[in-house]
């Protein structure tokens, strides 16, 4: 029998978990991810270009401890800075049932329509004699 478990610390925190799944059940498409996950991919994002730094580097600096001790901060800099903003967001939403995060969300869609027709009158304009 199949079955489903989250792990938190407080209720609060299993309760955001719950939320989280049933949304992604919902139907929640992949154009909008969360905000979580937003922080979570860029977090990745940040490690991947760290490793590809590190691993450009010509082979006698590389093996430097410096060299190694800079990409390990680098890892635990971009760690700590993931865990703080999704622990910032849980609290939040946890404080405010969510209504907080999902007003930002609609004003950065709406940002990013008015952002695009202003883009795309301007490329009208520049295109016209």
């Amino acid at each position: 029998m199949p079955t489903l478990t989250f792990d938190g610390e407080t209720h609060g925190e299993i309760v955001i978990k719950v939320r989280r799944w049933l949304a992604s059940i919902d139907g929640e498409t992949e154009e909008s991810i969360s905000a979580v996950s937003a922080i979570e991919q860029g977090a990745e994002l940040t490690k991947d270009a760290l490793r590809i730094i590190a691993a450009a580097a010509p082979s006698p600096i590389a093996r430097t401890e410096l060299m190694k001790g800079l990409t390990n901060l680098g890892y635990k800099a971009t760690d700590t800075t993931k865990d703080a903003l999704v622990s910032g967001l849980d609290s939040l939403e946890e404080a405010t049932g969510g209504s907080v995060v999902r007003q930002v969300q609609k004003a950065g869609r709406r940002a990013a329509y008015e952002m695009n027709s202003t883009i795309a009158r301007q490329v009208l304009k520049s295109l016209r004699p």
